[in-house]
């Protein structure tokens, strides 16, 4: 699992940060996730080295303007461009009308390209693999965050331990790749979790935009190895964050010690912290880091690739 920042800025554009938008990569599947898409994801996705044929799944948080209006652009592109299945897409209630109205108004066939479902509390999408669920966030318009959870996957079946063992290839390692105890003929009790790796467990990402200080986002970003939270306000602005229902700095780092995530990564800055203002978002970093010091700011096409742990934690929880 890696993931792509692809916008970084709060309401508009900068110079150096476009508009929210956040790519989770599987290369195991060859696909990529995407959260929001503000004006010029599609040429975000240009200049990085993603493939716009390789996504898959669309993930919308809000109907704001700065999380929606590049989404348009990007399935005409990705149609005309002919790259084949049809895209799923979750999101809160009007996601569809407003893709149905953009492309009345544009005289575009979206054809079966998009497949849309509503966003509701709980599971949104699941297989064998994944599972992501979500839950509505504290802002002005219905709002919802994310949580990715990697399944658990077995460890990896000792085929040479059994073989050491006198143990013949066949259905039986099947077996005893499952954890199951077999008797051999010879009377021998063999334990199936012995012959096998530790698990590989399950990686959890959360994505968190755009919020206040809310009990949900912590609900969703229990025990995850990566927070997404946004930061658009500095401590000192914390009367701003309330009016607006954005987060501040020590907000989002509240919610990651309150949750117990593994890595925190700041993003959806108000452009009022550019470089030669006199707060930066270098002191936005000092102040989440003195609550969660494992924290890091993003910034236009960073790449973070999330780490595997080999063993649960106490308050692991998918």
């Amino acid at each position: 699992m890696e993931i792509t920042f692809l916008g970084t800025s709060s309401g508009v554009p900068t110079r150096s940060r476009n508009v929210s938008s956040v790519a989770l990569r599987l290369p195991q599947r060859g696909e990529v996730w995407l959260f929001d898409c503000g004006e010029g994801t599609q040429h975000q996705l240009l200049r990085s080295d993603l493939k716009s044929s390789q996504i898959q799944r669309i993930f919308i948080t809000h109907m704001h303007g700065d999380h929606i209006f590049g989404l348009m652009g990007l399935l005409a592109s990705i149609g005309l461009a002919g790259t084949g299945a049809p895209i799923a897409l979750c999101g809160p209630q009007g996601l569809d009308s407003y893709l149905r109205a953009c492309a009345r108004y544009s005289h575009t066939n979206l054809g079966r390209r998009i497949d849309v479902t509503e966003s509701q509390p709980g599971v949104v999408f699941e297989d064998s693999e994944y599972l992501v669920s979500c839950l509505p966030l504290k802002h002005r318009i219905p709002a919802f965050g994310y949580r990715i959870v990697e399944k658990d996957r077995p460890g990896r079946f000792m085929v040479e331990k059994a073989a050491a063992q006198g143990i013949l290839p066949g259905p039986i390692y099947g077996r005893l790749k499952r954890g199951e105890t077999i008797v051999l003929p010879d009377g021998r009790r063999i334990r199936g979790n012995e012959l096998c790796e530790p698990d590989e467990i399950g990686r959890k990402v959360v994505y968190c935009t755009d919020t206040v200080f809310c009990e949900a986002a912590i609900d969703l970003a229990r025990d995850a190895d990566v927070l997404i939270h946004e930061a658009t306000f500095a401590h000192q602005d914390a009367q701003m964050a309330f009016e607006r229902l954005h987060s501040t700095s020590t907000m989002a780092a509240q919610v990651a010690l309150a949750a117990g995530v593994q890595q925190l990564i700041l993003t959806h800055f108000s452009p009022r912290y550019a470089p030669g203002n006199a707060l930066q978002l270098d002191d936005l970093l000092d102040e989440a880091r003195a609550i969660f010091p494992k924290t890091c700011l993003a910034r236009d096409f960073m790449t973070y690739e999330v780490p595997r742990r080999r063993t649960k934690t106490a308050a692991s929880v998918t």
